[in-house]
């Protein structure tokens, strides 16, 4: 599985490479189901479990995945509690402004320390396009981004939804860029460490959140997404 190309010396310059047509994507989509997820009471207890100082579940609270917001929990510090196996998870080192990363325009989370979202999808039907290219068909089928935070916390629900040559990038975490109205040309992704470069041989197999530019295409790379979020 190649490795996304290395940081630049100014993360926030928009991409030059010029993508070939965009191939088209299906029309049905192919990712894991949400009825894979237990019930919330269940994962709030896995959360417990994992040594988090979650607030109690509220007892109206519906959806599919239960996620931590950033606001109580950065996402920085939740990714070390993702398993694969033996191994742990971990940030790669040049994303050291991760917690910059917000909801990008338009996208509303809730202002709760935990709420719940429906119908994740890992967006394998979207490999091999960009996110700039995959957004706003997003948007045109109802669905909304999946934020880094969301992503980790399906990770952490079900380690299995990452899979080698099938992760996914969280697109509704963008980060301003250093031009008014411009945004920083990174996207946070999820995906499984081949344990080179700076990532280091122990963590072969880890699962890691790192970035990709949002002009490039991965054919191993999902555009994942969900169907709403509910407080």
């Amino acid at each position: 599985m190649p490795a996304p190309a290395p940081s630049p010396s100014d993360p926030a310059a928009p991409d030059r490479t010029a993508p070939d047509p965009a191939p088209a994507a299906p029309a049905a989509p192919a990712a894991p189901a949400a009825s894979a997820l237990p019930p919330l009471a269940q994962q709030h207890a896995r959360l417990l479990a994992l040594g988090l100082d979650v607030p109690p579940l509220p007892a109206d609270l519906s959806g599919d995945l239960l996620v931590v917001s950033a606001r109580h929990t950065p996402v920085a510090d939740l990714v070390p509690l993702m398993r694969r196996g033996d191994r742990t998870g971990f940030v790669v080192e040049d994303l050291t402004d991760l917690a910059e990363f917000g909801p990008v325009e338009g996208l509303l989370v809730p202002d709760t320390d935990l709420y719940a979202v429906s119908a994740p999808e890992r967006g394998d039907e979207y490999a091999n396009l960009s996110p700039d290219e995959v957004d706003p068909v997003l948007r045109t089928r109802g669905r909304s981004p999946m934020t880094a935070a969301e992503g980790v916390a399906w990770v952490l629900q079900v380690p299995e939804v990452l899979e080698r040559n099938r992760c996914f990038m969280t697109t509704g975490s963008r980060r301003a860029g250093s031009r008014p109205g411009r945004l920083d040309a990174r996207v946070p992704a999820l995906w499984i460490s081949n344990g080179t470069g700076r990532d280091g041989r122990e963590r072969r197999g880890a699962p890691k959140l790192g970035w990709c530019w949002a002009g490039n295409r991965h054919t191993w790379l999902g555009i994942a997404s969900v169907g709403g979020r509910r407080a």
